[in-house]
């Protein structure tokens, strides 16, 4: 019995430590307990938003707009196809940019080092031309929205990058063609990013706003330096947490995040 009883220490200690090393194993696998991008509900001045919330330094932040063959994607359901292939799965999207009729990128777009269309800094007709525009450049490891100028005079080395307008949030100060009374309403969406770098907010709104109210909602709510204008009236979410698939017809770049399935 002294033999029996002089052994638990070491065997509660052995324990533990086995214990404690396949926690370890688990932290080290990649993607490892990783949760998805947090998508929620918030209101601000009585309009309601759809929020999903992602870390450019954890979370796997990407745009899609056509395939290997060129054939494009256009929707959500043709993403999730294509992950599924890969063992891999769409966590949430949204429409990422402006485009022509064929679906081609009004402005600069970039896919995995690629660039597929130029960066555009004059003035023009529409939202697109409303300058200041930006550009979403997604690094690996951290993102930003840049004025579409700046980003010409000094190229990040971007993985992912789409342009679009206008700016909604510059430096901390809302567009300056922006008017608090406007009866210009549409859905609209967008992305922000945190003075982190590392904290991307991509928001739809759930009812029709102005442009200084989506503007608001960035700079005031999400504490976001700069943001960037994605498009209206076409805006659509995928986000399965809200239980929202927004469908309809085809899209040019769609922007989202790529999680391990199951």
């Amino acid at each position: 019995m002294t033999m029996a009883t002089e052994s638990r220490p070491f065997v509660a200690a052995f324990g533990i430590r086995v214990l404690l090393a396949a926690l370890l194993a688990i932290a080290i696998l990649p993607g490892a307990l990783r949760a998805d991008p947090e998508c929620r509900k918030i209101v601000h001045e009585a309009n309601r938003y759809s929020v999903c919330t992602a870390h450019a330094d954890r979370d796997e932040l990407r745009l899609w707009h056509s395939d290997g063959s060129g054939r494009l994607y256009g929707s959500f359901p043709a993403i999730e196809s294509a992950l599924q292939a890969k063992g891999k799965r769409l966590a949430f999207a949204m429409n990422g940019g402006m485009y022509h009729e064929d679906r081609r990128p009004v402005g600069l777009y970039l896919e995995n080092g690629l660039q597929r269309a130029p960066l555009v800094t004059r003035d023009g007709p529409g939202n697109f031309g409303l300058l200041p525009n930006g550009v979403f450049c997604i690094h690996d490891g951290s993102a930003a929205v840049i004025e579409s100028r700046r980003y010409a005079a000094d190229t990040p080395a971007c993985r992912y990058a789409t342009q679009s307008g206008p700016m909604l949030v510059i430096d901390g100060a809302l567009h300056p063609r922006f008017l608090v009374d406007s009866d210009s309403r549409y859905i609209r969406n967008g992305v922000g990013v945190e003075a982190d770098g590392v904290t991307v907010h991509f928001v739809i709104s759930d009812n029709r706003v102005n442009f200084h109210s989506f503007g608001r909602f960035f700079r005031d709510i999400l504490k976001t330096p700069n943001a960037l204008y994605f498009d209206g009236k076409v805006s659509r979410l995928f986000a399965p947490s809200l239980g929202r698939s927004d469908a309809g017809f085809s899209l040019g770049p769609i922007v989202g995040a790529v999680a391990p399935a199951g």
